[in-house]
């Protein structure tokens, strides 16, 4: 019986991970049919399907669900085993596959990768952004080093170092500008901007705010802290946003932006990893760095 090679498992998890050879192909950076012929492989390897082929995607027999699943714990054992060579290296380099959310990700990648670089001159850092839920299963399944999001995250298999705390902060229109500052109680009463589903920052301000969301509730949503922003400006409603995103977000749109009284709400930014990942010592002094950066983007 011929050896299953580790290639083979590689193309086949990004299959099981895409459901589609194209783009399956496209993340290995591989053409579709080389991917194709190697899955094909792995099948006669192994004696029987592990895919079912449709015209837009694919579907895993379930002996491929199986080998998906022990493919991931594999794949993940060798790459731990090149961690662990390369955190014997002074100073750290190699590939850091770093995962941001969306409403950090614009503010603070600027200067985390220019400190980054400064200080690991040899590191290949490859951010990724996208909503918690999806960089905490990347993190669990391998695919992630590390990730930066808000806290507290309920996963036992990761560590967490708080890194700083942000204020979230009331834009409104500029024509009211003049008007007192609302309490959360009067919030619960106006228009809110919010993120669409999945964003955590969605759910801080829903319950900061007290509010219940219902098909009935006039509320609008958007994809990204721009759109609500813009919006705000159109006169359409308010928007609460991260302390560290109005110097970007604000620059373009008439609107004006105020602290709430206390109890302000706020947030916690961490930086997470595997408790497993070799490259935890390595990871913590990333973390300083980050949370260098954070800082100092508050303070500007």
């Amino acid at each position: 019986m011929t050896d299953i090679s580790m290639k083979q498992l590689r193309y086949f998890e990004a299959l099981a991970q895409h459901g589609h050879f194209g783009r399956a192909a496209e993340a290995c950076a591989i053409s579709q049919p080389a991917l194709s012929l190697q899955v094909k492989e792995l099948e006669e390897i192994i004696g029987a399907p592990l895919v079912e082929r449709g015209a837009r995607q694919v579907r895993l027999t379930s002996l491929g669900e199986t080998l998906a699943v022990r493919a991931r714990v594999i794949l993940r054992a060798v790459e731990e085993l090149g961690d662990l060579a390369r955190a014997s290296h002074r100073p750290f380099t190699g590939r850091l596959r770093l995962g941001v959310i969306p409403t950090i990700a614009p503010y603070l990648l600027p200067s985390v990768i220019n400190s980054l670089s400064q200080t690991y001159p040899g590191l290949d850092l490859q951010p990724r952004e996208s909503t918690t839920q999806r960089l905490i299963g990347e993190l669990m399944n391998g695919r992630l080093d590390a990730a930066i999001l808000a806290l507290p995250v309920s996963e036992p298999a990761l560590a967490a170092v708080s890194l700083f705390e942000e204020e979230f902060l009331l834009v409104r229109p500029q024509a009211d500008a003049d008007q007192p500052v609302p309490s959360a109680e009067t919030l619960h009463d106006m228009r809110l901007l919010l993120l669409e589903e999945g964003h955590c920052f969605r759910d801080q301000a829903i319950s900061f705010c007290k509010i219940s969301v219902s098909p009935s509730r006039d509320m609008i949503e958007g994809n990204s802290l721009s759109t609500l922003v813009q919006m705000v400006g159109a006169g359409i409603g308010v928007t609460l946003i991260p302390e560290m995103a109005v110097p970007v977000e604000t620059r373009s749109a008439p609107v004006s932006v105020v602290r709430l009284p206390a109890p302000r709400p706020t947030r916690t930014i961490g930086m997470v990893w595997r408790r497993t990942n070799p490259l935890a010592d390595e990871l913590t002094q990333i973390a300083d760095i980050v949370r260098a950066a954070g800082t100092g983007r508050l303070a500007a």
